[in-house]
């Protein structure tokens, strides 16, 4: 059991460094806002349209920039999620009380 304890603790690591590589990109208003966002929810990248700034309008161009962030943050959570749950799923077969 410890030998397979520390396979998973292993796959685990190498699953969170590749997480770091991994990329996300969201689109809000009909793509005039673009974020980019690691599996780690570290922000890389963010691209406006030169068409999105209209100096009497700032507050949409704001509200379309804090709706790409918190989409791209949610999306790089699910992704690592998703990516963490395929090898902590199989944890519950180990037979460890409390853990699954």
């Amino acid at each position: 059991m410890m030998a397979q304890l520390q396979k998973l603790q292993d796959e685990m690591a190498k699953t969170q460094e590749k997480l770091h590589d991994e990329m996300v990109e969201v689109t809000v208003g009909g793509g005039m806002i673009k974020a980019v966002m690691t599996g780690h929810q570290k922000l890389v990248s963010i691209a406006i349209a030169p068409e999105a700034v209209d100096p009497d309008d700032v507050e949409m161009l704001q509200d379309m920039i804090v709706a790409a962030v918190n989409e791209a943050v949610e999306r790089s959570q699910a992704l690592a999620s998703e990516r963490m749950g395929a090898l902590t799923g199989g944890l519950g077969g180990l037979g460890i009380p409390g853990l699954m």
